[in-house]
């Protein structure tokens, strides 16, 4: 490849990162405010008999999309595997878009009866769909797109993008329960959210088609076409799969219960005002978010699975007293520290895993690969997150009932982590051998051997 070709490819970095941010954030948008609006969507879509009943039912109908994200993440990721990143990302944003209109003008229950809620769980399949296939594609084309030394750095804002989605997310809907009468907000408050997520997707779109495909993916596609196979990637990195998943349920429960389910948890369970509780939630998550990309970054100096490992560890032992602290006496003060110290350790966690993750795949079934991994694991454990919590709550009689399914996660995680092969420090990831087993950290000789041969010639 000529300097020539090099330079203008290096020349579009910025906008790649850009295009995958805010995408992602898009992607993750709708999904959170959904989450946050459950209380009042619960109501105008899904009436029942009982509130608990009606809320039960929202939170179950969120977990529904989370079926479909395997089956958009596989065929997604197979499309994205075989067509290029750059084709999967925009016919996902597209999907999106697509989802959140339904949603902002759904008629509610009162006005045209049982389609209602149809309306909702047809915009949550397609969401699911889509989302499943996000991850996947925007994590390989990030870590694609980064130099060798920076793709811990270039993976963070991916999931920068998540906690950019969760902060705004937040924030809307912290400025329009604080500022509308809860008859205001069941009328037509709670559309602003999705509208305004609405507005995005346009401009996603054109950025994506503005894209120029990633260099490894150019490669990988040079490669016979038996080897961008599921059965192949199966055969040769299941070990590699279940590590991921193991590690995904680490970061999706927190996610789920931490970041989305709290506002909820805090104002039902601990009696904190509704505006409180997103006001806390606002403020940790800003700061979670501007720390990912630091520890992206440290993970590119000091390696990924370390990171990994003491994030889940803190996790795993933090969060009962913590929480246990919160419930003896609840209050914001105690609300927002607590959330400060958890989302800190989800930003170590969060900054390196989307490197970590990828870099267990080669190129040619990178995204078929996570996109597997990462979306079975995200729909068992996340999808039914706040279900689970809200059931666990009902029938133990245990206020802090959640913290048990956090610590569980964390656990798995931190077991999980220690299957990862830490690729941090290998040049290039164009063309992993996919019929080799992966190699150990620390094999020199083996990782060099991975190591594509226009790497080795310009060595």
């Amino acid at each position: 490849m000529s300097s020539h070709d090099t330079a203008t490819r290096a020349a579009p970095r910025a906008k790649q990162i850009i295009a995958a941010v805010i995408g992602n954030a898009l992607e993750w948008y709708d999904f959170i405010v959904f989450g946050f609006l459950a209380v009042v969507i619960s109501r105008l879509f899904f009436p029942a008999e009982s509130e608990y009943s009606s809320l039960l039912m929202t939170t179950a109908t969120f977990g529904v999309g989370f079926f479909m994200r395997p089956v958009g993440g596989i065929l997604l990721g197979i499309y994205a595997d075989r067509k290029g990143r750059k084709a999967a990302l925009q016919l996902i944003i597209a999907m999106m878009t697509v989802s959140i209109a339904l949603i902002a003008f759904a008629p509610p229950y009162a006005a045209i009866g049982l389609a209602a809620p149809l309306l909702i769980v047809l915009a949550r399949l397609l969401q699911g769909f889509a989302t499943g296939g996000e991850f996947a594609s925007a994590t390989s084309f990030l870590i694609e797109s980064a130099p060798p030394n920076k793709r811990g750095l270039y993976g963070s804002w991916q999931m920068f993008g998540q906690g950019l989605a969760v902060f705004c997310g937040a924030g809307v809907t912290a400025l329009v329960t604080r500022n509308l009468s809860p008859e205001a907000l069941d009328a037509w408050g709670w559309r602003i959210p999705f509208m305004i997520g609405l507005l995005i997707g346009p401009v996603g779109l054109w950025i994506r088609r503005h894209l120029e495909e990633t260099e490894a993916f150019l490669e990988a596609h040079k490669a016979p076409a038996e080897k961008q196979s599921l059965v192949r990637m199966l055969r040769n990195h299941l070990r590699e799969v279940f590590a991921v998943m193991g590690v995904t349920v680490c970061g999706t429960v927190g996610f789920y219960v931490i970041l989305v389910y709290m506002p909820t948890f805090a104002s039902k369970q601990l009696g904190i005002a509704l505006s409180d509780a997103f006001t806390a939630q606002v403020i940790a998550v800003a700061l979670m978010t501007i720390l990912m990309p630091v520890f992206g970054a440290l993970s590119d100096r000091v390696g990924r699975k370390i990171l990994v490992i003491v994030a889940a560890a803190g996790l795993l032992v933090a969060s009962y007293p913590l929480l246990s602290w919160v419930h003896a006496a609840p209050s914001f003060e105690r609300l927002i520290t607590m959330q400060i110290v958890l989302c800190v350790l989800l930003a170590v966690f969060f900054g390196p895993i989307s490197a970590v993750m990828a870099e267990q795949f080669p190129a040619g079934v990178r995204s078929t690969g996570l996109a597997l991994a990462y979306n079975v694991a995200v729909m068992v454990f996340g999808g039914f997150a706040q279900f689970i919590v809200t059931w666990l709550i009902q029938n133990t009689g245990i206020v802090i009932a959640p913290v048990f399914y956090v610590m569980f996660a964390a656990a798995l995680g931190l077991v999980s982590a220690l299957f990862l092969t830490d690729r941090t420090h290998i040049a290039h990831l164009a063309s992993v051998d996919e019929d080799s087993p992966a190699p150990q950290a620390g094999q020199g000789g083996r990782d060099a051997a991975i190591l594509p041969r226009t790497a080795l010639n310009r060595a």
